[in-house]
């Protein structure tokens, strides 16, 4: 009687240790499927807010000005840039003066063709002096290094640069002319921007050109002084002197 007793406690045992496993498992399971569905609420909604963030910040971010027009720059003969005269025509000297170019100064001559702007400023700043020819185009370059070691000049150095960076060294240049250049740069404000690293304080930075739609080797003036002031320059003189060398204007800017 014991013993039957006994075997019908011990299967109710059974029984109630398997209701209790069972319902452990099932809340178990139900935990994770509660986790699993919580964690993709979570990484729907952190997505939501990413994709709105970005949104947010497209229709905030400022408009990227359209590049304008510029000319093909030149690669013909170059000994074209020598013409008899041009010294008297463009009033070099004149030009040299108004930016402050004297015994001992860094210059840099952006666009330097055949060296015509870069021996004569070369000669004006003397031994204690430098000048930095700088141009994209190989040739160009090539061609001032034949002619400096020509005419013994030893205080030019050729930079062949990148269409929207000078490749000048940090501080070094109080000066700086773009003559008949300005129109080919194919992005100026980048360029003007990249340049700054290389002026030393009160550094005057000139540009020569004639009035055009940017594809016909002209830029206009009012064209160049905004640019300038996207870069972070000011105006600071307006020449027309150049007018006998058939330009229309000679700008010259500081940083602000």
């Amino acid at each position: 009687m014991f013993a039957g007793v006994l075997d019908g406690d011990g299967a109710e045992g059974q029984r109630l240790a398997g209701i209790r496993l069972l319902t452990s498992r099932t809340a178990v399971q139900s935990n994770e499927v509660m986790t699993r569905n919580s964690l993709s609420q979570f990484l729907r909604v952190s997505l939501l807010l990413a994709l709105c963030t970005l949104a947010a910040q497209a229709q905030n971010a400022p408009a990227e000005t359209p590049k304008r027009e510029t000319s093909t720059p030149y690669t013909g003969d170059l000994s074209i840039f020598e013409s008899p005269g041009r010294d008297k025509r463009l009033h070099v000297d004149r030009v040299m003066e108004a930016l402050s170019i004297t015994q001992g100064k860094g210059v840099a001559d952006i666009g330097a063709g055949s060296g015509w702007f870069t021996v004569r400023a070369a000669r004006r700043v003397g031994s204690t002096g430098k000048v930095y020819a700088i141009d994209i185009n190989p040739e160009a370059v090539r061609y001032i290094d034949r002619r400096v070691e020509k005419e013994s000049i030893r205080n030019v150095k050729t930079v062949l640069s990148k269409a929207d960076d000078p490749m000048l060294p940090k501080d070094a240049v109080d000066a700086v002319l773009l003559l008949k250049t300005y129109h080919e740069v194919s992005d100026p404000v980048r360029l003007l921007e990249n340049l700054r690293q290389a002026l030393k304080p009160g550094a005057r930075v000139g540009v020569i050109d004639r009035n055009g739609k940017g594809t016909d080797h002209g830029v206009g003036r009012d064209v160049v002084i905004e640019e300038a002031a996207r870069a972070g320059y000011r105006l600071l003189q307006t020449y027309d002197f150049v007018k006998d060398d058939g330009m229309d204007y000679f700008l010259v800017f500081t940083q602000r």
